[in-house]
């Protein structure tokens, strides 16, 4: 099968509704399919938290106090792909809220991936200044979490 062949092939299949087709001459080999499916997730009812807030819930700023003390904050971010959770079961308190103080090695969250709960855990003593992902939101490897104060 020559170069001119295969293409006319690909116009061919473009015109229908073919999405997959697989075809051997003199041979040759050759496996054309169609567009790209998209990955599926099922998520079971009872594996599911409540979303608690519609937007993230981030600390105030104000004025050139508050840019001064976001130079030196730490950012901790996720280790992982997964679903974010501030707490350990839907019906149980968050690990941590706005302004409270932790401790190096503090549980922060968890992170979900292939049911396999994740923690997250401060690297740093300080205070949570902002906490920059909403309950059972997908969070991306790399994202930042949570914005830490040293102490």
């Amino acid at each position: 099968m020559n170069l001119k062949e295969l293409k006319e092939l690909i116009d061919i299949i473009n015109g229908t509704e073919i999405s997959e087709i697989e075809l051997e001459k003199s041979g040759t080999r050759v496996r054309i399919k169609k567009g790209v499916e998209a990955p599926q997730f099922v998520t079971r009812p009872e594996m599911v938290h409540p979303v608690m807030s519609a937007a993230p819930v981030v600390a105030p700023a104000a004025g050139a106090e508050a840019e001064a003390k976001q130079d030196n904050l730490v950012t901790v971010n996720s280790m992982i792909v997964g679903t974010f959770y501030r707490s350990p079961s839907p019906d149980a308190k968050p690990y941590v809220e706005l302004n409270d103080v932790v401790k190096k090695g503090q549980v922060l969250c968890l992170v979900e991936a292939m049911k396999l709960m994740n923690e997250i855990e401060s690297d740093i003593d300080g205070k949570i200044v902002e906490i920059l992902v909403r309950d059972a939101q997908p969070v991306q490897y790399g994202q930042p979490l949570f914005r830490i104060e040293p102490m």
